[in-house]
């Protein structure tokens, strides 16, 4: 798992790594034996931007190569746009889904932002 950075603390103890070291072991460990399915529940959130683009880059190649499926949940449009689907949900229920197709990361990046835009609010409906 050199892609995620980790190989300079295998010989050390969890109490003596970073919050972002821990979760990209955590990564390290679903990843290793290379599943055909991967839940993922904020899998950047720790992450600075080379970690999580590392991750999320693996990821999408996991997808695409192996056929695995990743199920993740993000708040991140950045992380969100590196899906091929994305679904998103308003009080409980699926409010609509974007698919990437042919778009580019950033053109995705850029439909997910635009929904998100009308998803916002304060949460109050005016009537």
């Amino acid at each position: 798992m050199r892609y995620l950075g980790i190989e300079d603390i295998l010989n050390k103890y969890p109490n003596e790594i970073s919050g972002g070291q821990k979760q990209r072991t955590s990564a390290a460990r679903a990843l290793i034996t290379e599943p055909s399915i991967v839940f993922a529940d904020e899998p950047t959130g720790a992450l600075d931007s080379k970690s999580a683009t590392a991750l999320l880059t693996n990821l999408e190649s996991i997808n695409r190569e192996r056929g695995a499926t990743i199920m993740m949940v993000t708040h991140d449009a950045v992380a969100a746009s590196f899906c091929s689907r994305v679904l998103f949900l308003k009080d409980g229920q699926i409010y609509t889904e974007l698919y990437r197709g042919d778009k580019t990361r950033q053109a995705f990046f850029q439909d997910i932002l635009n929904t998100q835009s009308v998803l916002g609010g304060d949460g109050y409906d005016i009537n």
